[in-house]
C-alpha cells in the first residue's frame, strides 16, 4: 500500500516523498522479513531507484554494493529482472554522480555491458529495459571517453 503512494508521488514529482516512503517499506521488509526475502530484495531496488531519482548517488551505490550481492546468492543470475534492475541502477549511480573517478566510468560501462548482454539474451532487444540499459551503456561509454581525454598523463610518460 504505501509502495503504490509512493510510486503516485514520485509520478506527481514529489521526490523527497516518495523517497521517504520507499525507505520506510524497504526498512519494515527488512525488519519483517530480513535481507534475504525476495520481497525485501524488491523494495530494496524500488528504494535505490528513489535515491537516484533524488540525485542522491553515494547512498544509492551503498545500497545496492549491500544488496546486489545478496540478491546474486538468494536469486538466479542471469534470468532474473530484479537483478538487471539492481546492475542498471547501480552503474547509472556511478556514472551520474558528480564525483564520478575513471575508475567509476569504467565500472559503470563493465557492469552495463554485461547487464545489456543479459537483458538482451533473457528479454529480447526490443524490450524497453534492454533498449534502456543499452541507453545508458552509451552515455556511460561517452561520459569514460570523456573522462580518459581529461585526465593527467602520469609523470614521466610520453604525452
Amino acid at each position: 500500500m504505501l509502495g503504490n503512494l509512493a510510486l503516485t508521488y514520485k509520478q506527481l514529482g514529489r521526490h523527497e516523498d516518495a523517497l521517504t516512503l520507499n525507505r520506510d517499506v524497504y526498512l519494515g521488509c527488512l525488519k519483517l522479513h530480513g535481507k534475504q526475502h525476495k520481497e525485501t530484495l524488491r523494495e530494496g531496488n524500488n528504494y535505490a531507484v528513489a535515491l537516484l531519482k533524488a540525485k542522491r548517488y553515494a547512498e544509492t551505490k551503498s545500497l545496492m554494493r549491500k544488496t546486489m550481492p545478496v540478491a546474486r546468492r538468494v536469486l538466479k543470475e542471469d534470468n532474473n529482472d530484479l537483478l538487471l534492475m539492481m546492475r542498471w541502477v547501480y552503474a547509472r549511480a556511478l556514472y551520474l554522480d558528480a564525483a564520478a573517478t575513471l575508475y567509476d566510468y569504467r565500472e559503470a560501462v563493465s557492469t552495463l555491458e554485461e547487464t545489456a548482454r543479459i537483458a538482451r539474451r533473457v528479454l529480447g532487444s526490443a524490450h524497453p529495459d534492454t533498449v534502456g540499459i543499452e541507453g545508458s551503456l552509451r552515455d556511460a561509454r561517452a561520459l569514460a571517453a570523456l573522462a580518459a581525454r581529461e585526465m593527467p598523463s602520469p609523470p614521466g610518460s610520453a604525452a
